[in-house]
């Protein structure tokens, strides 16, 4: 193939299709790369946790502690509206991913996903995508993931707290008992637990540790942790025993959750079909009727009556959501 046919064929190339090909490309390796930042895990045989990782990194308690304790100056993102608990949504989820580069990355998609998008549709239709897929569905996943590890955590505790009872009661001291729900225990707990024991070692009191990993878990029944471990520590007694209660109280705790659970799902699907049915009639109308609300668009009741609209479905959602969750 001689250099004029290719260049004959490098001309019949359309470099809008190049272009459009190329920005494809590029999101795709962008939405891959922040998959993969928010979907880190530990092999098991490699380590526990996150702690035990940088331990065999060699790492220092003092090293280990900047990384993963969470510092008390508020930075700029944290003062931030909307998303200015992203931090600490991060940090529980356990992402070690910094919190303006995941906004900067996620920004960085949006305003591609805008690009690429007003070469098929309006700009306002392309920035409410870029928006919705690059800015609000990353934010959403973060703190999903927050969620399903808060409530792991929450779900290991009872049998953390059996350990250190079991290693009480053979003489163990207490810093060897936490030591060891931190070494042989899986994330989440193996790791915050062992944050525990680096700040214990680095000569922090163990009521001001129980009340940081308090603060920073954020969960009920680590805050009954922390005040147990409080009152033991002022008053003396049996630990083993306040903590055999506690994690049989967690336990009834996680089963009334269930049962309440199961017996609301009827009320939830309901809820869910009832708030998402609206929304999904508007957009199936749109799609094989378009004229349909676009004959009335113009008129001047229109936009009123369009925003009563959203207020009483978002009204609807809210309650119907208050009805069916239950705090206790």
């Amino acid at each position: 193939m001689d250099m004029k046919t290719i260049t004959d064929l490098l001309a019949q190339v359309d470099l809008r299709f190049v272009t459009y090909v190329g920005a494809v490309l590029g999101l795709l390796l962008v939405f891959e790369g922040l998959r993969q930042m928010l979907s880190r895990t530990a092999n098991v045989e490699q380590a526990k946790s996150r702690r035990m990782r940088l331990i065999q990194k060699g790492a220092t308690t003092e090293e280990i502690l900047k990384i993963l304790k969470p510092t008390e100056k508020r930075s700029f993102v944290e003062r931030l509206p909307f998303v200015g608990d992203l931090p600490v949504v991060l940090r529980q989820g356990g992402i070690t991913m910094a919190p303006g580069a995941f906004l900067v990355t996620c920004f960085a998609a949006a305003v591609a996903i805008f690009v690429v998008g007003m070469q098929f549709m309006g700009w306002l239709n392309a920035l409410a995508l870029g928006f919705v897929v690059g800015l609000f569905l990353p934010i959403l996943q973060v703190r999903m993931k927050r969620n399903e590890r808060m409530n792991l955590l929450v779900k290991q505790l009872p049998d953390g707290l059996d350990l250190m009872a079991r290693g009480l009661k053979v003489g163990h001291p207490l810093n060897t008992t936490l030591a060891a729900v931190a070494n042989d225990m899986p994330d989440p707990i193996g790791s915050e637990f062992g944050i525990v024991v680096d700040q214990v070692s680095f000569g922090d009191d163990l009521t001001e540790a129980f009340r940081d990993l308090s603060s920073r878990i954020d969960q009920e029944d680590v805050h009954y942790l922390a005040t147990a471990i409080a009152i033991q520590h002022g008053t003396g007694g049996d630990l083993a025993r306040v903590l055999n209660v506690l994690s049989r109280t967690i336990r009834d705790r996680l089963n009334m959750r269930k049962k309440v659970k199961a017996l609301t799902a009827e009320g939830r699907l309901t809820a869910a079909f009832l708030s998402f049915i609206p929304v999904l009639i508007f957009v199936a109308m749109q799609i094989l009727t378009p004229s349909y609300y676009g004959s009335i668009a113009n008129e001047p009741e229109a936009v009123p009556l369009g925003i009563a609209i959203v207020t009483l479905s978002v009204l609807n959602a809210l309650i119907l959501r208050k009805l069916v969750n239950f705090r206790f």
